[in-house]
């Protein structure tokens, strides 16, 4: 992934590397105290590393629950990546969840997980201040 890539298609190209079942591009876009969770960095199951959330994306790899990229759409210092979840997943539905994807010094160093895309749109236009979970 090229220094001239805008933060759209660095996810773009990441996401397009998982489905391939290639972890090197992915790995070499995450800080590496990358955080990954569902809104909550010290939850049960948040990733707090790049070893960590590798193994997360390996492990979705291996089940097959990858899914599809819907859009990956430009918020600043931010992109919302939506995706389709794989229909192998059997979470009920297909229905299109996102990750706000936060960037810094051409690095992944957050993804937050939101079950409703609207959501995560709406969390990229709220001011820093309001964010307690931006770094």
């Amino acid at each position: 992934m090229g220094d001239g890539d805008t933060k759209v298609e660095l996810a773009r190209r990441g996401f397009e590397a998982v489905q391939r079942g290639e972890l090197e591009p992915i790995a070499r876009l995450f800080a590496d105290d990358v955080r990954r969770h569902g809104g909550e960095p010290s939850a049960p199951g948040a990733c707090r590393s790049r070893e960590d959330a590798l193994a997360v994306i390996r492990a979705a790899i291996e089940r097959g629950a990858v899914g599809e990229l819907v859009d990956a759409v430009d918020a600043g210092d931010q992109v919302v990546v939506v995706m389709r979840p794989a229909p192998s997943v059997g979470r009920g539905g297909t229905d299109p969840v996102a990750n706000l994807t936060t960037f810094r010094d051409g690095k992944v160093v957050e993804m937050v997980h939101f079950p409703d895309p609207a959501e995560a749109l709406a969390a990229a236009r709220r001011p820093a201040t309001g964010r307690p979970d931006r770094l």
